[in-house]
């Protein structure tokens, strides 16, 4: 049997476990390890899984995830949340639609601090939802925008996704979050716009709230500024080189509590449980690291990444057709795969494919998380629609009826980023450190 069929049963054997529901870091693992014991032997396939466990997990890089989570973590634990809510509650709730565009600010602020959608939608379920019930908003628009705006964490950084994909194809992570930044703030802006449209077409869906004084305006921002400044801090130092992403995050993680601390919401019980669910959190990462590299050890072997790369420069079809091809490929796995275990799975085939039809790997990054984005709320099985729903209480048929609109906007926003990719590659390309 040849090594190629063999890479492609290993692909299958794979699917097969992830869809059996084993954990899909075991399932890479599993599936990697076998395939390496069918082309190289018992022998060599030992002494993958023994090399790769440390290989790996000691890779410096890999330190920015535990710095971020615990940021995240401690934000979502805090009532920080309620008050970055609150501050834009306060500047945009007196027009139509003015609580979901709130919404949408407050999540590009969660994802600037935690990179983590969970995070955020949890956070705006409790904070944000009964306001917008309690001024009359459908839950069509509600929890639409709590959904579309809290994948926002995986564009704007410091996304867990571009860890994994600078990992996976040895580009700087400082790089992948710069690289994020303009996308992230357009594609908020479109959500914006899109309640914008929605409410002037169906004012019913979200009637303007209250209006407040300028005076409580300004006060609301006391609460807002120290999370700007950390944000700032860390994405400035990066960009200019004074320190690196790993860097970055430790200099975050500090800030956070500090800034908790100064808040006076800083309490021993909860900074201990933030970093008991930090460390479960970053345990279970590690594992699906080492199960995916493992995986792709044995991808390696069986040179189905070559073939497929060689194969499809030999068509004679344009990139950009190729491209549409693996934009679905994404927005189908985002429908059934946690959007990790999607990047896992699929960057070490499709990145040597990309790279070969003279994509920018940075901007190719920024495009498949966006597609995977775009999958996650895509029915029949959106994996965030089921999240938010669960949380909610709300039918996921009513979830995602209303985000057709979104998923509309964030399509419009890939097509943007396809046609004009400087939008992605020009804060990278200015980065004092390479």
């Amino acid at each position: 049997m040849s090594p190629e069929l063999i890479g492609g049963i290993g692909v299958v054997i794979l699917l097969i476990l992830i869809f059996c529901r084993m954990w899909i870091g075991l399932a890479f693992a599993v599936a990697g390890f076998l395939g390496i014991v069918a082309i190289k032997g018992l022998g060599p396939a030992f002494g993958v899984i023994s090399s790769v466990q440390y290989d790996k997990v000691a890779n410096y890089s890999l330190s920015t995830i535990p710095f971020f989570l615990l940021m995240g973590v401690l934000i979502a634990n805090s009532k920080i949340g309620e008050q970055v809510f609150d501050a834009a509650r306060t500047w945009v709730g007196h027009v139509r639609g003015g609580l979901s565009m709130a919404t949408i600010v407050a999540s590009a602020v969660f994802a600037a601090m935690t990179g983590i959608s969970t995070a955020s939608e949890a956070t705006l379920i409790k904070v944000a939802l009964p306001q917008m019930r309690r001024f009359g908003y459908a839950d069509t628009l509600s929890t639409a925008s709590i959904t579309a705006s809290g994948t926002l964490a995986f564009l704007i950084p410091p996304s867990l996704i571009f860890v994994f994909y600078g990992i996976l194809t040895e580009q700087s992570i400082g790089k992948m979050y710069m690289a994020g930044i303009l996308p992230g703030i357009l594609l908020a802006i479109c959500m914006i716009i899109t309640v914008f449209f929605i409410t002037r077409r169906h004012p019913q869906l979200g009637p303007a709230g209250p209006k407040t004084k300028f005076r409580e305006k300004i006060t609301s921002l006391k609460f807002v500024w120290p999370v700007i400044i950390i944000i700032i801090i860390i994405l400035g130092g990066i960009y200019i080189g004074v320190f690196t992403a790993t860097e970055g995050g430790a200099i975050g993680a500090f800030g956070t509590v500090i800034v908790i601390a100064a808040l006076r919401q800083f309490k021993l019980k909860m900074f201990l449980n933030a970093l008991a669910e930090t460390a479960r959190m970053s345990g279970m990462i590690f594992f699906l690291i080492v199960g995916a590299n493992i995986f792709m050890k044995f991808l390696a072997m069986s040179r189905v990444t070559f073939m497929l790369s060689n194969w499809v420069g030999s068509l004679n079809i344009p990139p950009l057709a190729v491209m549409g091809v693996i934009a679905f490929i994404y927005v189908i796995l985002g429908m059934f795969f946690d959007v990790i275990a999607a990047i896992l799975l699929t960057v070490p085939i499709l990145f040597p494919i990309a790279v070969g039809l003279g994509f920018d790997p940075i901007w190719f990054g920024v495009i498949i998380t966006l597609l995977v984005q775009l999958g996650l709320l895509t029915p029949p099985i959106g994996m965030d629609v089921f999240v938010v729903s669960g949380m909610s209480g709300v039918p996921a048929t009513t979830i995602f009826r209303g985000l057709v609109p979104f998923f509309f906007c964030i399509f419009a926003v890939i097509v943007i980023l396809i046609f004009f990719p400087q939008i992605s590659t020009f804060l990278p390309n200015r980065m004092t450190v390479k």
